[in-house]
């Protein structure tokens, strides 16, 4: 049988010190070089250690002040149903209602921006054709848990009362809604999720370590006559939330 590489056994060390109370949720950990010392192993063994234990949600980064044991945290539960997206509302608010938490989110939108090549395909339009963007950030008691860049056709919502998602009369008010609103009617929706390293920009945004793992989906709206209307790019840090599909079943 091998043996345990070096940081599987730092990361073990701390987390029993953890477990142990020797560190309290909040404390900020000895330096690298102070923990490697008392350990008999190098710096680089303890940052891969530090960094495995962020991406499991027990240790949290702080840009220039070190690394701290993470307050616990309940995990999201991010429910993706046919049922939600019909009905009135946020979703992501109904999911945080659920959990008794607090929801809410900031955006940006960014109306005319030219499609780039892989979202031009996604909406089966030609690249550089004009679409609105919007960013969110999606909150849980005043935490980031969900990232999203939506990406809908200007040539399908310019110069009616639901171009910008969140604002207007119809602001926030979901996709399937806003749509119904000019008379578009949506089908149905294509979801792709596949798992991997969060970007730079990510994690900060997440507050979570680059190396750490989220579930990346790329979902597509589309109309009763097969056009898509609308697509997203939706990332959840894995430590924290958990995706669950309700399919439903027709008898």
């Amino acid at each position: 049988m091998s043996e345990q590489p070096p940081y599987l056994r730092i990361a073990d060390e701390l987390r029993q010190r953890i477990a142990e109370h020797v560190w309290e949720p909040g404390d900020r950990l000895p330096s690298r070089a102070q923990i490697g010392q008392e350990c008999g192993v190098g710096e680089n063994v303890v940052r891969r250690a530090q960094e495995l234990l962020i991406s499991q949600g027990v240790l949290e980064g702080r840009a220039g002040s070190g690394t701290y044991v993470a307050e616990p945290r309940q995990r999201v539960r991010v429910v993706r149903s046919s049922a939600r997206e019909q009905s009135s509302g946020s979703p992501f608010r109904q999911d945080m209602r659920a959990l008794r938490r607090q929801s809410d989110w900031e955006s940006r939108t960014d109306a005319k921006v030219p499609a780039p090549a892989e979202i031009a395909t996604r909406l089966g339009i030609a690249e550089g054709e004009l679409c609105v963007r919007t960013t969110y950030e999606f909150l849980a008691d005043g935490k980031p848990v969900q990232l999203s860049t939506s990406w809908e056709p200007y040539a399908v919502t310019g110069g009616t009362l639901v171009v910008l998602p969140e604002g207007g009369p119809h602001a926030g008010a979901g996709v399937v809604n806003r749509m119904a609103e000019i008379g578009v009617t949506i089908s149905h929706a294509v979801e792709q999720p596949e798992p991997r390293h969060a970007t730079a920009e990510e994690a900060s945004l997440l507050g979570i370590q680059k190396a750490a793992l989220v579930t990346h989906i790329r979902r597509t709206y589309y109309s009763d006559e097969g056009r898509p209307v609308e697509t997203a790019d939706i990332v959840v840090p894995a430590a924290h939330c958990e995706i669950v599909y309700e399919i439903p079943i027709s008898r």
